[in-house]
């Protein structure tokens, strides 16, 4: 299948994604996995998205999430990057339709920044697609930040297309409620965003936390406020920004006094 959708003059893949419930599904119905592989470190992958991975014939995913799980399994991996990810879901779909088990993996939680993926499988295979949720960072995030989530509003910048809605969403609620933020590397990143917010009014002396690489060895946090950390903004290149492409952004809002 070819990949020609244009997310500026639509359909949007996440769109067909959120379009309807998941059907009810018997064990023995024949379906597709989205599995969510958590972040990154496998003391984080689900015992459910293990057996569907190790039950698989087949995998796709992008590389840098195939390669997370490599030791999991002994199916048939097909992997991609951004240019590639049609051709490789087609053979993917294909092997689905000739009755191969095909499990899909996704970085986090699918629910989390993986719907257009997620889409882009539902269009490449005439079968059922079951999503297995995992461990996304921003979980893990909300955890380092104590930001509880009934608190807090989540926006991920982490996709394809106009994102201004997004940060609309993210200058209404800043102050009021806690934020946390997946950003897009590279041109909305942690100090864009900052200075998005700083520039719309918002105190610039707001705690702003960067989470990087979060639950691996090198985890990192940097501790800062939102004035500050919109002094890193500009640029939409790896150099132009001294944080990681796997960040989390955290903005407390203000604690009430006890």
């Amino acid at each position: 299948m070819s990949d020609d959708y244009d997310l500026d003059a639509g359909p949007d893949p996440a769109t067909l994604a959120a379009s309807a419930p998941e059907p009810a599904l018997d064990s023995d119905v024949d379906h597709v996995s989205a599995v969510g592989i958590g972040p990154g470190n496998p003391e984080y992958l689900t015992p459910r998205g293990r057996r569907a991975i190790r039950a698989a014939d087949v995998v796709v995913g992008f590389e840098t999430v195939v390669d997370f799980v490599r030791e999991e399994t002994d199916a048939e991996l097909l992997t991609c990057g951004y240019r590639d990810e049609g051709e490789a879901l087609a053979a993917f779909g294909d092997r689905v339709a000739s009755g191969a088990t095909g499990t899909a993996v996704l970085m986090g939680d699918p629910n989390h920044s993986g719907y257009q993926f997620l889409g882009k499988v539902q269009r490449a295979v005439d079968a059922p697609v079951r999503v297995t949720p995992g461990i996304s960072s921003l979980q893990v995030a909300a955890s380092r930040a104590r930001t509880p989530m009934e608190d807090t509003e989540f926006v991920t910048l982490h996709k394809s297309g106009d994102v201004g809605a997004d940060l609309e969403r993210l200058r209404d609620s800043v102050g009021r409620r806690h934020l946390l933020v997946l950003p897009r590397p590279f041109d909305w990143m942690p100090g864009d965003i900052a200075e998005t917010l700083v520039d719309a009014g918002a105190s610039p002396d707001l705690t702003a936390l960067v989470l990087e690489r979060l639950t691996h060895d090198d985890e990192a946090s940097t501790r800062t406020t939102l004035g500050e950390l919109a002094e890193t903004a500009g640029g939409d290149g790896r150099e132009d920004t001294p944080f990681s492409d796997l960040s989390v952004l955290a903005v407390r809002a203000p604690t009430p006094r006890q």
